[in-house]
């Protein structure tokens, strides 16, 4: 199993329109942030973590031609509105394109892009999903098993998900503020452990970077990494503190699993 960070960023992505800080005006390509999506990859199955606005960058930049499913870990924006780029998933299959999501962001998207979900939805040039309530429940796609795992995010219901495939795991949190208690033994122990570090002081909805260094200290992976961060998160310096198993993610970082 492989994973393929297509965006590493927070909502604005980075640098920030306007901003003439540090890390926006910095020439390190790895302080350059896409808003947050990942690709899992096992050798038979190709999954989409979110349909973020920059899909079509991240397509044509990796040349990502085709997905057998897209899940979704929440409805905010910056996971959801690259929604209608995925018609390029569906030009060559005859087939509907599976889409997995929690309850709440799934009646989200059936209220964003209702054209999409209606039964009048015939022709082959538009993105035809078969919509999936996982309602927190594990499924499986393809040869990849798939974990749902509540997190609390502002007042939105969020999940992330652990992928196992070929013997291996990786658990994907790009959106966080409290870990439930009941969910911290779903991330224990994992291959690889990615998660929320949007920034380096206190936020009323995001783990800081502080914050994520604990929690991954606490769940114990064999490798960690900081991603969906903001523009106060250089690369380098903050590689340069994280504990030897921890790493910042940056766009385009393949992991082998």
């Amino acid at each position: 199993m492989k994973v393929l960070f297509l965006g590493s960023g927070t909502s604005t992505g980075v640098p920030v329109i306007g901003c003439q800080c540090d890390v926006c005006c910095s020439a390190d390509p790895r302080n350059k942030r896409l808003r947050s999506s990942v690709l899992v990859q096992s050798a038979t199955t190709t999954l989409l973590i979110d349909s973020c606005p920059d899909l079509r960058q991240q397509a044509l930049r990796h040349n990502l031609t085709a997905i057998d499913s897209v899940i979704y870990t929440h409805e905010h924006l910056d996971h959801t509105t690259g929604f209608d780029d995925m018609r390029a998933f569906c030009w060559n299959r005859e087939d509907k394109l599976p889409l997995y999501a929690g309850p709440s962001c799934l009646a989200h998207l059936k209220r964003m892009f209702a054209w999409a979900f209606s039964e009048q939805n015939t022709y082959k040039g538009y993105i035809r999903p078969a919509a999936h309530n996982h309602g927190g429940a594990p499924f499986i796609v393809g040869d990849i098993e798939i974990t749902p795992v509540p997190v609390e995010h502002a007042s939105v219901e969020t999940f992330g998900y652990v992928f196992r495939a070929e013997g291996r795991s990786f658990g994907y949190v790009p959106d966080i503020k409290v870990l439930p208690e009941t969910s911290r033994p779903l991330l224990q122990g994992l291959d690889a452990l990615a998660m929320d570090a949007l920034t380096t002081r206190e936020h009323h909805t995001h783990i800081t970077v502080a914050e994520n260094v604990k929690l991954m200290q606490q769940l114990a992976p064999t490798r960690g990494f900081l991603t969906h961060c903001g523009h106060a998160v250089d690369y380098e310096s903050t590689a340069r503190i994280l504990p030897t198993f921890m790493a910042p993610a940056y766009d385009g970082l393949c992991v082998e699993l």
